[in-house]
Order: C-alpha cells, then structure tokens, then sequence
C-alpha cells in the first residue's frame, strides 16, 4: 500500500514538474529572436524599395542579401544554443534557404520569358532615376515616353503575327509582368507631375498614350493566357497545376515525410474510418445504408432568415463552455470577450461558401439579391449541424484562439507560419471534441462527420489537381459524389482552392496537420507526461511552426543544424 501511495505521489511531483518545467520554457527568451525581427524587417523594406520584382537588378539585389544571411547564420555556435534557440535557428535558416530557392526559380522564369517585355529598360531606367529624386530634363523624358510607346505597340503586333513565339503560361507571366511594370510607371510618373513643370509640359500629352499601350498589350497576353483549354475544362477555374517534384519539395520544406501518392492513401484510410461513422449516424436516424439521404436531412435544418447570427453565438458559447468543461484547455477571458462576427459578402461566399474566421468570425449566409437557388445552397450549406461543427473550428478553441495566442506569446514565431499548424490545430480540435463526445445527436455527428470528409477530401482533390491526373471539373464533381457537397458550394472550394491565392498545399494543411497534432498529442498526454490543458498552452505559447520541429521542441529531441524531416505520424503507408 505504501509502495502505491508513493508511487502515485512521485508520478503526481513528475508531472507537476514536468508541466512547471514546460511553462518555463514557453517563456524563454531566444537570442535568434533579433536575427528573425531584422531578416523579416530588412526583407520587407528591399521589397518595399525596389517595386520592380520581375528585372535583373531585384533578383540579383535579393540574391546577394540571402547569401549574406546563410553567411550571418554560420557564424552562429548553433552547439551552444538552448533548445529553444536552436528550433528558432533552423526556423529561420529553413525560411532564408526556401525563399532563396524560390527567388532562384523566379529569376530563371524571368530569363526564358523577358523577350517579351524588350522594352523593360526604358521603364526600368525611368523608376532607377524616380528612386534618388534625380530631375528628368522634360526632352529626354518625352523622348523615352516615344520610344517607349513605339515598343510596346511593335512588340504587341509582333505577338500577334506571331513573330514572337508565346503560349499561354508564358502569356500569363508576361500580362503579370506588364502590369507590375505599369503600376511602377504610373508611381514614378506621378512622383514628378505637376511638380516639375518642365517635365509636365513635356510628357502630359504622352504619358496617356503609353498607359494605354501597355494596357493594350496587358489585354492581348490575358486572351492568349485564356486559350488553355487543357486546363479551362469549362468550370472557368484555371490554376496552375505545379507538378510532383514541386509538390515533393514543399512537403520537405513543409517536415511532411510522405509523397503526394502516400498522403492520398492516408486520406483514403481517414475516409474509410469517416464512412464506418456515416453508417451509424444514419442508421441511427432511421435511413437504413443511405448516407446521402440522411444528410439532405440534416441539412434542412437551417435557422429562419436572420437567426444565424444568433445561432453563431449560442454554438461558440457552447463549444467554448465545453472544452472547460471537459478541462481540455485553458481559455483566457480576453479571449472569451474578444471574439466579433461580421457576414460574408455575396462576392466572398464566391470563393467562401461556409465560416470563415480569425480575429472574426465570417458568416455565409443569403443575401437579398441571391437568386433563389443560390440562397437555398447557402441555407443548406450551412445548416445548424454543419454550423455547431465549424463556428469552433473558427473561434474557440480554433482559429481565434490561435491569433489571440500568437499576438502575445513569441510573436515573432509568426513569420514561420505554415497551414499544417494553422489549420491543422482547428482540424485536430474537431477530432478532439469527436473523442469527447461534443456531438449530441446522429445529426451532430453527420455534420462533423462532412466536414471530416471534407478534409479527407482536399487532399485527394489538391494532390490529384497539382500532379495533374484531375481537372477542376473532376474535383467539383468528387466533392458532390464523395462528401455530399452543395453544387454552387463544390465550385466555390474548387475556385478558393486553385485561383484564391492559397499555396498548394495549404488544403493538405488541415487533415495531415490535425494527424500530426493527434499523434502528438497521444505520444506526450495519453502517456501521461503532460495533462491536455498543459499540452495545448505549451503549443499555442510557442507559436506557429512546422509540428514536427514542435515535437522535436516538446520533446526535446537532439537537434542538428541540418535537420530534416523524418517523423512518421501516420505511420508507414504500403
């Protein structure tokens, strides 16, 4: 008996200890911490500066500034760093290194594709000049604008002739590229109009004429851009698929150890556990094997026109009373008041068809000039069980809890941002409440369980797209079949997806991120070494990172300056 009463007692003193000890160490200070302030500011400002990112004289300038950096990092001890420190320093070095690369790539972009823009250096002459306040005699400056206009209309008309070989990605580039070197125009020329009137007098009559030239030319790059038809299969969504090398290289970039072809057979088990539960809820709610039935059910079960607002905040105050609850994480009180909600615009539910959120929480929800069909996609798509299952996902303890956290405790980790923390953690959340039993009814569980398909979804919808085997038709499709989408909903995923400015892998971020911060989770809580409020303060104090250096931090694994990924959080895939 007193073997057990002490053995209980020294567990209890570990524990404590061991949770003690990690509040420690999610305060300490890291003297990386100035070099990541300065690489971001320094970073920031040569951007600022040079606005022209498309000439020899940026890629060369960034070049010269990451090679100094790697350079600035050698001369660190990386073997006297703390452990905090060193996680900061391969941070940054992966940061420096990745934007060198693809910095590289740009620049090399740039050489195949500047025989379309022959008239770069008059543009580029002009903004250097801008940029040091040096006068521009108004005859010299006229003479330019001339000469300047005269290129752009033969190099237009030498497009068109077909005299100068371009096809549609390159016409992509080059309309990009023509429209940053008409915006730096327009600044630089502003910068002197009407302040030096021998300038003004000399150019005003001229300065419209190239305008329109380079818009001219902008207009006939966007039509040949648009002839893709391998990748506009009638959807109107055009991304642009970047191919399994890329995709290899930004999941080692991103500490993911598993090829596109390995992350769609984890999808495909995550499915096949989410289509085990489908069959339960439904045959719980009296639908035999049709799951598909069951959730036309569920998604009837909209609030009348203008009572979602009201239901956002009944859920959020639920699943935040819950968590407490269940003592699965501490919630600040700021946190608690701070939250707000503002509604999507009709334009936004476009690209947003459910809840987004963050600081807010973003509602989609039907407008008055909504067609008819339009708005009973919204109301459907976001039903009450669909809505209980995302508003914490996008509050607390998900999204907003997230920035709450990040904007107080090491801030600076933020410039290490990556989806597989970011929505990864929100993901993880709705295994978590899932484990904890939050759903109430077989038409809770549905409306967690589309969302987990959902993100089982994106992975096999996003590899497929970007190795190209599938168009977004193809992906549209899937989600109506697969996870039971909405049609206008099932388009707007697509489109946010491959023309919403999300990186390629931002829609894999969600599922693998949550698998990563289960397994986690079950390696340090569910073995006792940490207690669940301790674990999730520790992850969210430390700030955002990829989860496996995360793991590396909490764990205090030996850490070489070189480290790589090679955490298998899935398991091995056959």
């Amino acid at each position: 008996m007193r073997k057990v009463l002490l053995f209980a007692i020294l567990n209890v003193f570990f524990v404590v200890n061991a949770q003690n000890t990690a509040v420690s160490l999610a305060n300490e200070a890291s003297s990386l911490q100035p070099y990541v302030n300065q690489f971001q500011s320094d970073e920031n400002m040569l951007n600022r500066k040079y606005v022209l990112k498309r000439t020899d004289e940026y890629f060369l300038r960034m070049e010269k500034f990451y090679k100094d950096w790697l350079s600035q990092l050698k001369n660190i001890a990386f073997q006297k760093l703390s452990q905090n420190e060193k996680i900061d320093y391969i941070l940054l070095k992966r940061n420096i290194s990745a934007n060198a690369k693809s910095l590289k790539i740009a620049h090399q972009e740039f050489k195949s594709n500047s025989y379309l823009l022959p008239f770069a250096a008059i543009i580029i002459d002009f903004e250097q000049k801008r940029r040091i306040g040096k006068q521009q005699p108004g005859d010299q400056a006229s003479a330019a604008f001339e000469e300047l206009k005269t290129q752009i209309e033969a190099t237009r008309m030498a497009v068109d002739k077909k005299e100068l070989s371009v096809n549609w990605k390159q016409a992509n580039w080059a309309q990009q590229t023509v429209g940053q070197y008409t915006a730096a125009f327009t600044e630089a020329y502003k910068f002197y109009d009407g302040y030096d009137p021998q300038f003004t007098k000399a150019t005003k009559n001229l300065y419209p004429g190239v305008i329109t030239a380079l818009k001219n030319y902008a207009a006939d790059l966007e039509k040949i851009a648009k002839q893709n038809t391998a990748l506009d299969d009638g959807t109107g969504i055009v991304g642009e698929p970047i191919g399994r090398l890329a995709l290899l290289d930004g999941l080692k970039n991103e500490m993911i150890p598993y090829t596109p072809e390995e992350l769609t057979a984890i999808a495909q088990r995550e499915f096949a556990w989410c289509d085990a539960e489908m069959a339960k809820a439904t045959r719980e709610m009296g639908f035999g094997n049709d799951w598909k039935a069951a959730l036309e059910k569920v998604k009837t079960a909209y609030p009348p026109l203008g009572k979602q607002p009201e239901l956002v905040f009944e859920l959020a105050n639920e699943a935040i009373n819950f968590v407490e609850q269940n003592k699965l994480i501490a919630i600040p009180a700021m946190a608690k008041e701070g939250w707000r909600m503002r509604m999507l615009t009709p334009e936004e539910q476009r690209f947003a068809p459910f809840f987004l959120g963050g600081e807010s929480v973003l509602i989609a929800y039907p407008t008055e000039d909504m067609a008819e069909e339009a708005k009973m996609m919204t109301l459907r798509g976001n039903n009450r069980h669909f809505s209980r299952a995302v508003v914490f996902h996008e509050l607390i303890p998900g999204h907003n809890l997230q920035y709450y956290m990040q904007s107080r405790y090491k801030p600076y980790r933020r410039a290490f941002g990556t989806p597989f923390w970011t929505e990864g953690w929100s993901l993880y959340w709705e295994m978590q409440l899932w484990d904890n039993n939050f759903a109430k009814t077989p038409e809770d569980k549905i409306g967690m369980l589309f969302w987990r398909m959902h993100r089982c979804a994106r992975i096999i919808f996003s590899t497929k797209y970007h190795l190209g085997e599938w168009t977004p038709k193809q992906c549209i499709d899937f989600l109506v079949e697969r996870v039971g989408f909405e049609k206008a909903n099932a388009e707007a995923e697509v489109r946010r997806s491959f023309t919403g400015n999300y990186g390629p892998l931002y829609q894999i971020g969600y599922m693998i991120g949550g698998l990563q911060f289960k397994a986690l989770q079950k390696e340090l809580v569910q073995t006792g070494k940490m207690n669940n409020i301790a674990f999730h303060d520790r992850i969210l104090k430390e700030n955002c990172m990829p989860v496996e250096l995360l793991r590396a931090l909490l764990t205090q694994q030996v850490l070489t300056e070189n480290f790589s990924t090679k955490w298998k959080f899935a398991g091995e895939i056959k």
